[in-house]
């Protein structure tokens, strides 16, 4: 009797076995579900939107994209950290969740997740609103620090490329700023432009366009080297060659699955996205967006995004800017 019954185990572990390779040699027979975490209008948003169609053309099925902004990027995360890992839940996400917990934001990050690909990666940009007086980083700093904490600064949470640079700004040059959390880059650049707020960072990506049109002042650029496309704008190592020890340092944006999705599914996906971003046209696209083309898949963009991962939240770390210091979750110095 006992044997029958082990034997009626081995037959069913079989036919589920069977069932989830043919399932993942078939994958996908459905429409997939594509959450991008932060809302419409920024980065992430634009540039997962640019890509996706393309590599809807190799699967031959639709990606169905929906923001889900909220808690830098946590709730979109969640959404997809919560749903089955069966490769039809894509997060379309950004640089954010290596940071979430040394700043308590979360306990899972890119931990749980493989990265399908890392589409691209970008500069920050400190942006102001062109009533403001200051025409200069140095400008600002000397009225943030005539009035601490006063000078509105559109932030999209803690953990967001705003967030992240002032604490930057606060450890090496002693300025401080009254953050107005807005749901994405997207409402903050509408909060900018209309006087909401007086200035805020912004991806390369993000800004590009208000800088070309004169509807932003840019002050500076987080970045060691000159970026030809706004090369008379200063970088931010001309006013403290302190910054030089953080960078090259900046946001990237890529679309994960959880990790517990077959291998081969994720293979199929992996294959997808590089095979769509091959096209001429999604290069072109990234290019014309500000950003630089990454292309990082597996292994690859794990060891980037651990790399990030070291250099951010030791800089946040020394700015006192964290809850908890990252050697609590084995994240090494730089």
């Amino acid at each position: 009797m006992r044997r029958m019954k082990w034997l009626c185990v081995m037959v069913v572990l079989l036919a589920v076995g069977l069932a989830a390779s043919v399932s993942a040699a078939d994958f996908p027979t459905k429409d997939l579900s594509g959450i991008i975490c932060w809302g419409a209008g920024g980065a992430t948003d634009n540039i997962s939107r640019g890509v996706t169609p393309y590599v809807e053309k190799v699967l031959g099925k639709q990606i169905v994209l929906q923001n889900k902004p909220g808690a830098t990027g946590a709730v979109g995360l969640m959404t997809v950290y919560n749903s089955p890992a069966d490769g039809y839940n894509l997060l379309y996400a950004a640089e954010n969740p290596p940071l979430y917990k040394v700043l308590d934001v979360g306990q899972i990050d890119y931990d749980a997740f493989t990265p399908v690909m890392l589409f691209a990666r970008n500069v920050g940009v400190i942006v102001s609103n062109n009533d403001q007086p200051w025409k200069t980083l140095g400008d600002l700093f000397a009225a943030a620090k005539k009035t601490p904490g006063q000078i509105k600064l559109g932030s999209t949470g803690v953990g967001g490329l705003p967030d992240v640079v002032s604490s930057f700004l606060k450890a090496n040059d002693g300025v401080t700023f009254n953050h107005i959390i807005f749901g994405g880059a997207g409402p903050a650049i509408t909060a900018l432009l209309g006087g909401h707020v007086q200035i805020t960072v912004l991806g390369m990506a993000e800004c590009r366009e208000h800088l070309r049109a004169g509807r932003l002042r840019a002050l500076a650029v987080v970045s060691e080297v000159p970026i030809a496309e706004i090369k008379d704008v200063p970088l931010i190592t001309a006013t403290n060659a302190a910054y030089k020890k953080i960078l090259p340092w900046g946001p990237f944006y890529g679309v994960f699955v959880k990790k517990e999705t077959p291998e081969p599914i994720k293979k199929t996906l992996i294959d997808a996205f590089q095979k769509g971003a091959a096209d001429p046209k999604v290069r072109e696209f990234i290019a014309n967006f500000g950003s630089v083309f990454m292309g990082l898949s597996g292994a690859e963009a794990e060891a980037y995004i651990k790399k990030f991962q070291s250099i951010t939240t030791w800089a946040l770390q020394d700015a006192g800017a964290t809850k908890f210091p990252p050697d609590k979750f084995g994240i090494p110095k730089p």
